[in-house]
């Protein structure tokens, strides 16, 4: 089970921040590990009004044959250069391949769609793209991609990422069990440290603080019931990591007292002790809405500046 398979599709998209993509394979991976890379490039497409009035002459459409030629040139050169790239760092040739299309209805569903074809075990891009690309913009592509992907993890690089720790959120969700089980089985075979990292809810999320003014022992108790209900969960995760046969030295677990954000204790833990990557459910309690996309996890992709962000689903 140490250096299972696994094939890892990348959006590239010829800037040097989706390029940073392959050094984090290079970080993560190694070229002695176990990894077939998958690098897709969607080409973009002319607006519509440019293309669908029949009456312009034919000199018109010579020129956009010869922008739509260009186009197929740019996306062989960007894959043969991203190829040629990874390559150069000691990775199997035969195991690299490339792939572009036209873009379709969205560069994020054609690259959702590319994930789900391809049977990836994940999809990494990074959250900034070429200036001129607004789509790769968290706002866009990276957001979208994480609404359209039922299957595949999205992972979001946000800046250049120089350490191998890895931070897993867990709470006591299912969700947050799968995040654990595809952190174990993508880190399988490596020399990353991971730390299992719980942020015990303030008590102040539920309880107006006039309210806890007149009842002193209460966040006392709250505190010692949350330790004591992520617990089990905490040595699941744990278990479910040893099973994929990483070493029980590299496995830690923390549980901290959470402030009023999650997601803000989350970025703090990760910037405090030098993680590269952090790994969460895409949403976790569902009474808890702040564990929705739309929230805790959307928050830290925002904020994850120098960190990889592992979305599972």
């Amino acid at each position: 089970m140490k250096n299972l398979a696994k094939k890892i599709m990348v959006a590239i998209d010829g800037s040097e921040n989706s390029l940073r993509s392959l050094d984090y394979i290079d970080l993560m991976y190694g070229p002695g590990h176990n990894i077939e890379i998958l690098l897709f490039y969607v080409l973009p497409a002319l607006p519509p009004i440019l293309t669908k009035d029949s009456a312009m002459s034919q000199e018109y459409w010579d020129g956009l044959r010869a922008v739509e030629k260009s186009n197929v040139e740019m996306s062989k050169k960007i894959l043969a250069d991203a190829k040629s790239a990874i390559i150069e760092k000691g990775f199997d040739k035969d195991k690299i391949s490339t792939i572009s299309k036209h873009k379709d209805i969205s560069i994020a569903l054609d690259i959702a769609q590319m994930a789900d074809n391809s049977k990836v075990d994940a999809i990494l891009l990074s959250r900034h793209g070429r200036t001129g690309l607004k789509d790769f913009f968290m706002g866009e592509i990276s957001s979208k991609l994480l609404e359209y992907c039922k299957d595949s993890p999205v992972w979001v690089m946000g800046g250049p990422v120089n350490s191998r720790k890895v931070l897993v959120g867990v709470d006591n969700s299912e969700n947050a069990l799968r995040a654990v089980a595809h952190a174990g089985a993508m880190l399988s075979g490596t020399e990353c440290h991971v730390t299992l990292f719980h942020s015990k809810s303030h008590i102040r999320r539920f309880v107006p603080l006039e309210v806890l003014e007149n009842a002193p022992g209460l966040e006392e108790i709250w505190q010692k019931k949350a330790a004591e209900e992520i617990a089990p969960y905490m040595m699941k995760a744990k278990e479910m990591l040893l099973e994929h046969e990483l070493k029980e030295d590299n496995i830690d677990i923390k549980i901290i007292d959470g402030s009023r954000s999650v997601a803000d204790d989350i970025i703090k833990a990760a910037k405090a002790d030098s993680f590269g990557t952090i790994i969460l459910g895409r949403r976790g309690i569902s009474k808890v809405e702040e564990f929705f996309i739309g929230s805790v996890t959307r928050k830290v992709i925002q904020h994850a500046v120098g960190f990889t962000v592992w979305v599972v689903q």
